[in-house]
């Protein structure tokens, strides 16, 4: 059998190899968010960023209502009360 000694010095060896190898594995990782932070914070180039979304209805700005073209009249200084 081997000493209590030898048994002890394993096992710091065995600690201190497992520690560093845990600090190297969250210093890597530290890093690879900090870097992604950085890319996701980094300012946006036109045409670069993919931008989701849109119309869950798109055929419905095709013909504009009532309502609307009342606004664009007010808008446009094209009201009917005014000509008469």
């Amino acid at each position: 059998m081997a000493s209590e000694e030898l048994t002890k010095n394993i096992a710091y060896i065995a600690l201190v190899l497992l520690f560093f190898g845990m600090a190297w594995f969250i210093a890597k990782r530290a890093g690879e968010n900090r870097q992604s932070m950085l890319d996701d914070a980094a300012p946006k180039i036109a045409g670069e960023d993919m931008l989701d979304g849109g119309a869950k209805n798109p055929s419905q700005f095709d013909e504009p209502d009532e309502d609307a073209l009342e606004e664009m009249a007010e808008l446009l200084g094209e009201d009917d009360d005014d000509e008469s």
